[in-house]
């Protein structure tokens, strides 16, 4: 009898500047997440990261990366465009949350409702949107993903190793306690 070949995903573009980072950068646990604003699974693991990032403060920092599903979710690639004109204006993080918060809203009205109730200017940001003016962003995004083994959302990587574990609290606190130095 033959044993599969198990192969641990790999995390294979490293965390860089330009990454979206949100915790100290010098944090032990780095967490990369690959996610879609419209994908319900990650509106569930927002909460619960959320919740990881206040519990463990010192200890993790989170890594945003786009992996918009486009041909199951029409607004997700729309979402991460609009993040990446708020990014440019310091304000991704903002811009991030409220996506997750308001995912039933991401057409393209109140998209630009909640640019504008975030103080953003939406007619700039909508037509940045509207010319794909960050989309070789979101693409370079998705592109790593693929390039490391994400297929499905969300996909997190706890110090460059793919966590294949659930996305609830208790999961999430034991991945990140297993991979924090004694």
């Amino acid at each position: 009898m033959t044993t599969p070949l198990q192969v641990t995903a790999r995390l294979r573009t490293p965390v860089t500047g330009a990454d979206h980072v949100r915790g100290p950068a010098d944090a032990p646990v780095t967490i990369v997440e690959y996610g879609d604003f419209q994908c319900r699974f990650c509106g569930a693991a927002y909460a619960n990261i959320a919740e990881l990032l206040r519990q463990r403060a010192e200890t993790v920092r989170l890594v945003y990366r786009h992996f918009p599903i486009a041909n199951v979710h029409p607004y997700a690639e729309s979402a991460a465009e609009a993040t990446e004109a708020a990014a440019v204006r310091g304000r991704f993080w903002d811009l991030h949350d409220w996506l997750y918060e308001h995912q039933d809203q991401l057409d393209p009205v109140h998209l630009s409702l909640g640019v504008e109730q975030l103080g953003l200017p939406a007619d700039e940001v909508g037509a940045e949107v509207g010319r794909q003016a960050h989309g070789d962003r979101v693409r370079r995004d998705f592109v790593g993903g693929i390039r490391s083994g994400v297929d499905a959302t969300p996909t997190l990587f706890v110090n460059d190793v793919r966590h294949d574990g659930g996305y609830d609290l208790a999961d999430l606190l034991a991945a990140v306690d297993a991979a924090a130095p004694p």
